[in-house]
């Protein structure tokens, strides 16, 4: 087997990528390439309600005009395609249909509104720690109610605490009865669920390293379980702090955070733009032009802070 760290950028063409999406893959590119690794790109485009063909065109070409480039996936194509997950559906049904001859799956019928309602606990994403409403139903049961709506399929969990260390926050424990409950696999209007189709493609397309923001950490042990419950290793995780706008909020897509395109628009070259970003994220003592090429040969996890970083309001 080979030894070769395998990092990827999985993007969701849903908008112009913002100023936190390319720290991530700033970081991701860097870590991978300071290890002399691959980077393969990865589109997820699930819900297809939600992207376009015309933002998965427009990031690949913001990727290649900041330098960051890839080596497989995207339009470069590779071994392990297709890499836009709107084409892997028959392949989700297949790790689906595995995971059901185990057992492990149920269908469920509640909706948003009555798992909100049901004053269920949250968990620390902000999710509503499933109760289990669905979970034994009868067959008789599962039939009438599948008359009145689709339902969705959960992933039943044991009682089990899957334990990893991450990158960058070190060790993590999550429970995953009371920390994460059954979660869903496919929704009920048939789209797969983002935990089931990012496990399945990282195990199934060699990921050997996963960099992404910190918002993700709680999700991880859940793909953690999927992975060994469908035959693959476990990927080495690093999650990064987060970038927030000045007044603290998360930067959006759909607030209009500043975007690369805006950034061109003012003038702003590749080099500038990396420059930045690697000054925030602790790679270099000033914000000066650089490109990430530049960056590899020196990055070290230890300088990137733990704590969430604000943008400065005159940085750009």
């Amino acid at each position: 087997m080979s030894s070769t760290v395998v990092g990827r950028f999985a993007p969701t063409p849903s908008g112009r990528l913002h100023l936190g999406n390319l720290f991530c893959s700033l970081l991701a590119w860097l870590s991978a390439k300071s290890q002399n690794g691959r980077v393969l790109l990865r589109i997820e485009d699930l819900d297809t309600q939600r992207t376009s063909e015309h933002y998965t065109r427009q990031l690949q070409r913001d990727l290649h005009f900041l330098g960051l480039d890839w080596d497989e996936g995207g339009d470069l194509g590779g071994p392990n395609g297709p890499y836009w997950q709107s084409q892997r559906s028959s392949y989700y049904q297949q790790c689906l249909d595995t995971l059901s001859s185990m057992e492990l799956t149920y269908p469920c019928f509640c909706s948003r509104a009555q798992l909100h309602a049901a004053q269920a606990p949250h968990l620390d994403d902000g999710q509503v720690l499933y109760p289990g409403t669905c979970r034994d139903l009868t067959p008789q049961q599962i039939a009438r109610r599948t008359q009145q709506r689709p339902p969705a399929v959960r992933l039943q969990v044991p009682d089990r605490t899957i334990s990893f260390t991450d990158g960058h926050y070190g060790k993590v424990h999550q429970h995953l009865p009371t920390q994460c409950g059954d979660f869903i696999l496919r929704r009920s209007d048939g789209v797969f669920a983002y935990q089931l189709a990012v496990a399945a493609d990282d195990g199934a397309m060699g990921v050997t390293e996963v960099v992404r923001g910190r918002d993700l950490l709680s999700s991880t042990p859940r793909q953690l379980w999927l992975l060994k419950l469908l035959g693959f290793p476990a990927p080495r995780y690093a999650h990064t702090p987060l970038l927030l706008a000045p007044d603290g909020r998360r930067l959006s897509k759909r607030d209009g955070d500043v975007s690369l395109s805006a950034l061109q628009k003012k003038g702003y070259t590749a080099a500038d733009i990396i420059g930045r970003l690697a000054w925030l994220a602790g790679l270099q003592p000033r914000p000066q032009p650089v490109l990430p090429a530049q960056l590899a040969k020196d990055f070290s996890w230890d300088k990137v802070p733990h704590e969430d970083i604000l943008l400065p309001p005159d940085l750009f």
